[in-house]
């Protein structure tokens, strides 16, 4: 698997867009199904915004701060494990409980869900990895992860259909198991390092 692939898979399974389905389409269920597509793809259009701010403006934050890339890496390291946690074991409520009423803007939609806390450290991570990986190639990399999530969410109606909230859950915690290894990569790589 090489680089590029290794970071689009990462992305994708932060942004855990099946896992979301059920959020999105709780979070806009009173809304009419034209009026609905333009506004998923306004919110990750906005998610698409914010994450190239954090691409490009990230390792400036970082040099700002004086992290070091192991520090980096073991603090993504146990922030993706606490997400990946997370998605195999999930709390009831969530955001669509603390949604307000009528049409979302930007929150909880484009942030938190696609562009959260978690996919915007990995994004300053990998500006500061040493993979030697240059900033266009982040930005292909990113820019698929979004286009994939981006595209499962547009279609989030087809894959409820499909796949049923069961289907959605096991799918969901699968990505978890995957990003639970990912995060104890991290955290060995930057013990390791350290």
């Amino acid at each position: 698997m090489t680089d590029l692939t290794s970071v689009v898979l990462t992305l994708f399974l932060i942004m855990d867009p099946l896992g979301n389905i059920p959020i999105f389409l709780s979070i806009l269920k009173d809304v009419s199904p034209a009026r609905r597509r333009q506004i998923l793809l306004r919110e990750v259009l906005i998610a698409y915004v914010v994450l190239l701010v954090f691409l490009f403006l990230g390792q400036y934050i970082l040099q700002v701060l004086h992290l070091e890339q192991e520090t980096i890496s073991i603090a993504g390291g146990i922030v993706l494990f606490l997400i990946a946690l997370r998605m195999i074991f999930p709390s009831h409520g969530g955001f669509a409980a603390d949604t307000p009423e009528g049409e979302p803007f930007i929150v909880p939609l484009a942030i938190p869900l696609i562009a959260g806390p978690s996919t915007l450290a990995m994004l300053m991570l990998l500006q500061r990895s040493e993979s030697g990986a240059s900033p266009w190639e982040l930005w292909v990399a990113v820019t698929i992860a979004w286009a994939l999530t981006a595209a499962i969410l547009l279609a989030a109606p087809f894959f409820y259909r499909v796949l049923h909230q069961r289907g959605l859950i096991a799918m969901e915690r699968l990505m978890g198991m995957l990003l639970v290894m990912i995060s104890v990569q991290m955290l060995m790589n930057g013990i390791r390092a350290g």
